[in-house]
């Protein structure tokens, strides 16, 4: 494999960060086509454009409309050819762990340098999977959380885009108007949550995507 033509997705609410993570990394993939994601719905503009064939997503963790690991859970689910590295200012063990579980290929904490990143990113493009020198991976234990992310990985992309908009309080009106379908079909996608999460109303849904971002909020704390 080559590392040519690359299209590689940044993922990061920080333009500063974004700006300097693609200027540096340009040396390094010459050819590479670079495409820039601000927040969740941001990220999945950008992947439902089906003329590009992406390589690679590098996802932050706290990134608006994330809800903690519940980005990278949908990514893995729905794009699982497309290789996502998580990019965190957080390094502790626990958030490497419950990434590395999700599905990440790689965990590139933001402090690292240069030499690092490029190591990182052409490991990844070639197959493997990388860890901050030092790191040891300790296990995930089987719990409701852990389960709750599975059953989020049934979610459809327009019905994790739904559940998102529950969580940020909208009511089946306004989130129909939004994405411009009818409040029926709102409707029928909530009914689908529900049914996938195991829960009975929107409440317990938005609760239920809160745990994952409750544990990314704690792990990385």
């Amino acid at each position: 494999m080559k590392l040519e033509n690359l299209n590689i997705i940044i993922a990061d609410d920080h333009p500063l960060f974004r700006n300097a993570l693609r200027q540096a990394l340009t040396s390094a993939f010459e050819h590479a086509q670079w495409f820039e994601a601000d927040s969740a719905d941001a990220l999945q503009v950008v992947l439902d454009d089906r003329h590009v064939n992406y390589d690679l997503v590098l996802l932050d963790l706290q990134m608006p409309g994330s809800h903690g690991y519940s980005t990278l859970i949908h990514l893995r689910s729905h794009y699982p050819d497309l290789p996502v590295v998580v990019i965190s200012a957080h390094e502790d063990i626990n958030t490497i762990s419950r990434a590395i579980h999700y599905g990440s290929s790689g965990f590139i904490p933001k402090s690292s340098s240069m030499e690092a990143l490029k190591e990182a990113l052409t490991a990844v493009l070639f197959g493997d999977i990388w860890l901050p020198k030092g790191a040891e991976i300790i296990p995930i234990e089987d719990d409701a959380v852990d389960k709750m992310a599975s059953k989020l990985s049934d979610l459809t992309p327009q019905q994790y885009k739904v559940l998102q908009m529950f969580a940020e309080g909208l009511l089946n009106k306004q989130i129909a108007y939004d994405l411009g379908v009818s409040e029926a079909t709102i409707k029928a996608h909530a009914t689908a949550i529900f049914r996938k999460l195991g829960v009975r109303n929107r409440t317990q849904a938005v609760i239920a995507l809160a745990q994952l971002e409750m544990l990314d909020k704690m792990d990385i704390s």
